[in-house]
């Protein structure tokens, strides 16, 4: 039997995959409900590796804070009109993206 993979593996793994994306690339994915905003506050590898490991109670816990959730109809609109371009990774079947415009250094 293997033994599962450390957190640190899986965040390494997941780094690799994350990649800025325009959001009107992900279109069909958005369309089908499976991509997942994560506020700009949280750590998008953090956020993918919980969901790797399936961590429903922290997922639970940021939904309830609006931290990780769907993405609403008017938040789609205004990153399609800005042609916003997203962090993304890929869990599979879900897309994680998060939009970093706002934290831009001064």
């Amino acid at each position: 039997m293997t033994s599962p993979r450390s957190r640190n593996e899986i965040r390494a793994s997941l780094n690799l995959e994350t990649s800025r994306i325009g959001w009107r690339e992900l279109q069909t994915y958005y369309a089908r409900g499976h991509v997942v905003r994560v506020s700009p506050e949280l750590d998008l590898l953090d956020v993918a590796a919980e969901l790797t490991a399936d961590n429903k109670a922290q997922f639970q816990h940021w939904m309830s804070q609006d931290q990780v959730g769907d993405v609403s109809p008017d938040l789609a609109r205004t990153w399609y009109d800005r042609e916003a371009e997203l962090w993304a990774v890929v869990v599979a079947p879900w897309v994680l993206v998060q939009d970093r415009h706002d934290r831009k250094l001064h």
